[in-house]
């Protein structure tokens, strides 16, 4: 197993500016392009706000929708004095090496919030982007779903066309309250030789309802993350969905944690894998620890190479009697036969490998608007016609 030997000290931590854009269409069209391929659309359409961080700078916030707050951390940190206590409650700052540079050097990132009852009519976007080569990138970002309030986040992470190496470390603490409703998606689309460290955490009281959903399907060098989820309230649920390709040169070591704390919680962790020569080792941990909890988790990897690795980690830990949990894990080729079968009906070999691909990757994500579902599947798509 690889080691994560690579220090945010071996990248740039030299302050970035980027002037604040009023108007996201006068970025240069390669950017627009980067980060629509990521699911952030500049125009803004069927978005209820918008927050755009370059290297350093915020460039562009806007909430178009009453009721919805999305502003830079910072900011909200001197806006209001009782998000202090929602700062590195749920990940410790002295975790890893890390989380400890992003508690020192940590600039912006988004604090998003949905007041008490409020339901989104769109969803809030935001791009963490990475326009200066060799950066090191650090933002802290809270996310606070407020008491039955709903609302659908898709994050953006990516790196301009000519950035070649760098390092992103984003600090992420979600709170969903009682009976609330939180989706997240993400997206990345790296540099080739890009290190990336998220460190992820989400708290969720009784009946709230917690969606993740993360793609990534282009080349990075190393991504390594493991988002937990608290399952601290009666009736509360979380979903995880990992959609993963790693071509040559990729190392990817993702999964997740659900801890169910409270009685009669639900929790579901499913990933897809592909590789075509690259690394990639799928983790998943469901925690039961109060009666009446039920889990599952699931992992197929799909292997379309001589080389590459697929490791499948599953763990289950039953804490109490009556806690329900299962797994699934299936990694291997294309089965000779599925390929024989689409090819007696007209397809040639590539096409027909092509199909089998996209049938695999394209699962539908839950929680997301149609829009941005059919953006995903094109991005799909597309990956899949590079990896055959």
């Amino acid at each position: 197993m690889k080691e994560l030997k690579v220090l945010p000290n071996a990248f740039s931590d030299e302050p970035c500016q980027h002037a604040y854009i009023e108007d996201l269409a006068k970025l240069e069209e390669k950017d627009r392009e980067r980060m629509l391929e990521s699911g952030v659309d500049v125009d803004g359409r069927g978005r209820a706000g918008t927050f755009v961080q370059m290297d350093h700078s915020v460039v562009h916030c806007t909430a178009r929708q009453d009721g919805l707050e999305i502003m830079s951390t910072s900011q909200a940190l001197e806006k209001y004095d009782w998000l202090k206590d929602y700062c590195w409650r749920l990940i410790r700052s002295d975790q890893d090496e890390f989380t400890a540079y992003a508690r020192d050097k940590a600039r912006h990132g988004y604090f998003i919030r949905a007041l008490p009852g409020v339901k989104a009519t769109y969803p809030l976007q935001a791009c963490l982007y990475i326009a200066e080569d060799n950066l090191a990138q650090a933002v802290h970002n809270i996310v606070v779903v407020e008491e039955g309030a709903e609302l659908n986040v898709v994050t953006g992470c990516a790196s301009a066309p000519d950035v070649r190496r760098g390092m992103h470390m984003g600090i992420s603490e979600f709170y969903v309250k009682k009976n609330a409703k939180l989706t997240f998606t993400m997206i990345h689309n790296w540099a080739e030789n890009m290190h990336v460290r998220p460190r992820s955490a989400t708290y969720i009281e009784e009946g709230g309802l917690f969606l993740s959903n993360y793609v990534c399907l282009h080349r990075v060098e190393m991504l390594q993350m493991y988002p937990t989820a608290y399952l601290a309230g009666p009736g509360a649920t979380a979903r995880f969905n990992s959609i993963l390709a790693a071509p040559p040169g990729t190392y990817m070591d993702v999964g997740s944690r659900v801890v169910l704390e409270a009685p009669e919680t639900r929790a579901e962790s499913i990933a897809r894998t592909i590789t075509t020569g690259g690394d990639i080792i799928s983790r998943g941990h469901l925690i039961g620890a109060a009666e009446g909890v039920k889990a599952h988790l699931e992992c197929h990897g799909l292997i379309l190479s001589e080389k590459g690795l697929i490791h499948a980690v599953p763990e289950l830990e039953a804490r109490v009697a009556g806690a329900e949990m299962s797994h699934e894990a299936a990694v291997g080729k294309i089965a000779p036969e599925e390929i024989e079968y689409l090819m007696a009906r007209g397809l040639d070999e590539e096409e027909a490998t092509a199909t089998i691909v996209r049938g695999f990757l394209n699962v539908h994500l839950d929680g997301l608007p149609p829009e941005l579902q059919r953006e995903i599947d094109k991005a799909i798509e597309a990956s899949q016609k590079a990896m055959v």
